[in-house]
Formats: C-alpha cells, sequence, structure tokens
C-alpha cells in the first residue's frame, strides 16, 4: 500500500497585521505538539521573510530562494525547529527566484510531512498568486473590522477564481465588542465558513518576545485554545478542552511567571 501523502496548507490574507505568520508558527507547534504530527512551515513571503524571526533561527545557508533557483533541493533547506516541527526558511537578504517553480518544488515535502503549512505573502502579487496554486487547501486570516473585511473579500475572490480549495476563515485578535463584525456577518459577506476563532491577547505579545510560539509558552490560554481547536479542525481529531481547574491553575502559572519577570521600577502596567 502506497504512503498517504500529506497535506500542503496555505495561510493567506491581502493584509499585514492580521497574524498570519504567528497562526502559521502556533498551528504547525499545536499539530505536533498537540496531536503528534509531522509538520514543516514553509515561509512563501519571498519579499520578507520572516518565520525565521519568529522562530529565533536566522543563520540560514540554505533557504526558500536558493531552492526556487535550484541550487539545491528542497531537502537541503529543511531546518529543525526547538518546538518540534521543521521549516523551510526564506533568505533574509535580497534574493531574486523564480516563484513560479514554487508548486514544484514544495509538492516533494508531501512525502515526507503530513502537513505543509505555506505562510504566504500579504500582498496582491505574483508571490501570493504562487504560493495559492501550490495548496492543497486554503484558509484566508482576517480581523474581525471593516478595514480587514474589504482585504479578506478580495482574498476569497482571489481564491475562488484561481479554482483554489478555500475551506474557510480564521478571525484572529477577536475581542468580543460589540464593533467587531460577527462570526455570522463574516460568514454571509464572504461566503466562506469561519472555523476558527483566536482571541486577541497580550499572551501572544509576550511569546513573540520570547520567540516562542503561544501555544506552548502559555497553553491554557483563550488564544492557545483557539489554535489548539483550529489544529484538531485540520488534522479531523476531536479537540479536548481542559478542564477548569487545570485551565485555572495554567493561566495562574502564566500570569505568575509574568509577574516575576516585570519589572515595577517601571510601573504597574502589569495589573492593567
Amino acid at each position: 500500500m502506497s504512503k498517504k501523502l500529506g497535506k500542503i496548507i496555505g495561510l493567506i490574507s491581502i493584509k499585514g497585521g492580521v497574524g498570519k505568520t504567528t497562526s502559521a508558527i502556533n498551528l504547525a507547534a499545536s499539530l505536533a505538539n498537540d496531536y503528534s504530527k509531522k509538520v514543516v512551515v514553509v515561509d512563501a513571503n519571498f519579499s520578507s521573510p520572516n518565520v525565521s524571526l519568529h522562530l529565533g533561527s536566522l543563520d540560514h545557508k540554505h533557504t526558500i530562494h536558493h531552492v526556487l533557483s535550484d541550487k539545491l533541493h528542497m531537502g537541503d533547506a529543511v531546518y529543525e525547529s526547538d518546538f518540534g516541527f521543521h521549516f523551510v526558511p526564506g533568505s533574509l537578504t535580497p534574493l531574486k527566484a523564480n516563484y513560479m517553480k514554487f508548486k514544484d518544488k514544495v509538492k516533494s515535502l508531501r512525502k515526507f510531512y503530513e502537513f505543509v503549512i505555506v505562510d504566504s505573502s500579504p500582498s496582491l502579487n505574483d508571490e501570493l498568486v504562487a504560493a495559492m496554486v501550490a495548496c492543497d487547501d486554503i484558509y484566508v486570516i482576517s480581523t474581525p473590522d471593516l478595514p480587514t473585511l474589504s482585504t479578506t473579500l478580495r482574498a476569497v475572490k482571489l481564491a475562488k477564481n484561481r479554482g483554489s480549495s478555500i475551506k474557510g476563515l480564521v478571525l484572529n485578535k477577536v475581542r468580543n465588542k460589540n464593533y467587531e463584525l460577527k462570526s455570522h456577518e463574516m460568514e454571509k459577506l464572504c461566503g466562506v465558513p469561519v472555523v476558527g476563532l483566536l482571541n486577541n491577547s497580550l499572551k501572544v505579545s509576550e511569546a513573540l518576545h520570547d520567540v516562542k510560539p503561544v501555544v506552548l509558552a502559555s497553553p491554557y490560554s483563550d488564544v492557545s485554545i483557539g489554535y489548539k481547536k483550529f489544529a484538531a479542525h485540520l488534522a479531523n481529531e476531536k479537540f479536548s478542552r481542559p478542564g477548569k481547574v487545570r485551565t485555572l491553575l495554567g493561566k495562574f502559572k502564566d500570569d505568575f511567571d509574568s509577574f516575576k519577570k516585570h519589572d515595577f521600577n517601571k510601573g504597574f502596567v502589569y495589573y492593567k
């Protein structure tokens, strides 16, 4: 019996700052650590790659740019992160690359990984198109506000026009305020189901500062639970929410660790 090939999952948006790369990293971390999946993240933001920055890993002799220039095989550009999954970085110094070769190059990873997560360009350009056509399934990362809605609608339309399999929206930085667009409103306007909800949380910023996925740094936080639920959806696994006592103790530990690190000479901002 032939081995089942892994899925190539694309995370897209046509707007910076919505948390696309953060979502790629945390989704990979949850799939690997919570559901024991073999995962690799590929940086397809060719002009401004930053996956490696999120992982605190900067010194790479081989990158996706070298692969697209036919200087080496994709497997030679794969690195191991400290968080249970692998990644293919982009070059932080400007290098020319043939983006249209991305589909043929990235598909080789399907033989070795259950999930290949593609982090794409946040601009409507050839880089984004190259990433989209390479993916089996696409998820649009959005925030629940009107300015981002317009770009989300464009992203959805672009994916549909390209014949891409767009599976859903993931709403990030949700504050549950009246001024936000609700999930059912986003679904109705975009014609795509909302499959993930990620609460706005300072824990994400703290984790970025510590160069660690928030699902590992603060595993019981609401935003981490959102990522874990989304990962379960992708992996077709049952999500088991931790019990109230375990969640409370976990959150207390997270807050106590932050308390110990806080510099009270700068004031009591910690308590806000």
